[in-house]
């Protein structure tokens, strides 16, 4: 992806591997277990956000779903093209707020991932983020995200961002929330915890 480093991305790219590492330490069923129910079971247009090493991606992928991951930071997408090369899997660089890579080629999704991605845009960056994802998002299609809620490591860029205020944005989007839920962080971290959400078209 050509341009200027996306802030939202800061201390990603240095440390690709060791964090691809981490990613794929933890289970895509363990991870998403309080959202896996709403995933259609027959095969639908995915896209997942954020993709990072690829591990939501690719089990998305072998469920049979057609699955885009777009990585804005060049060493991670390295990563997941490496460890992760499916028929269905395609990857893309590109970034929210505008995600303008899918959005000029029309792409639309049955379902868009946020995995502990939406909390990386400011203020400014989420309201435009958000119009992004209804632009992209197909009728009776659902955005499924997971929001951080904890210190900021050192070397990041992240913002408290709560599911309230979320829902709230996505309302002025035609989109409702359906689905609630939150839970211990999966790696552990006692000052760390996770709400899961999922919004869908009104």
């Amino acid at each position: 992806m050509s341009g200027p480093p996306i802030a939202g991305t800061a201390g990603y790219g240095e440390n690709a591997s060791a964090l691809a590492d981490q990613y794929e330490s933890i289970a895509f069923s363990y991870v998403h277990r309080d959202v896996a129910h709403l995933i259609p079971a027959a095969p639908v247009r995915i896209a997942d956000i954020g993709a990072g090493s690829g591990r939501d991606a690719a089990a998305l992928a072998r469920l049979g779903h057609s699955v885009v991951a777009a990585e804005p930071t060049p060493e991670l997408r390295r990563e997941g093209q490496r460890r992760h090369a499916l028929p269905n899997l395609e990857w893309v660089g590109d970034a929210l707020p505008g995600l303008s890579g899918l959005r000029g080629q029309g792409r639309v999704f049955d379902v868009i991932m946020l995995t502990a991605v939406w909390m990386h845009l400011d203020a400014a960056e989420r309201a435009a983020g958000m119009a992004s994802l209804a632009a992209l998002l197909a009728p009776q299609g659902q955005i499924l995200m997971s929001l951080r809620h904890g210190p900021v490591p050192d070397g990041r860029r992240m913002f408290d961002v709560s599911a309230e205020e979320t829902i709230a944005l996505a309302a002025g989007h035609g989109l409702s929330s359906h689905h609630l839920s939150t839970r211990e962080d999966m790696l552990d971290r006692a000052d760390v915890h996770w709400s899961f959400l999922g919004l869908r078209r009104i």
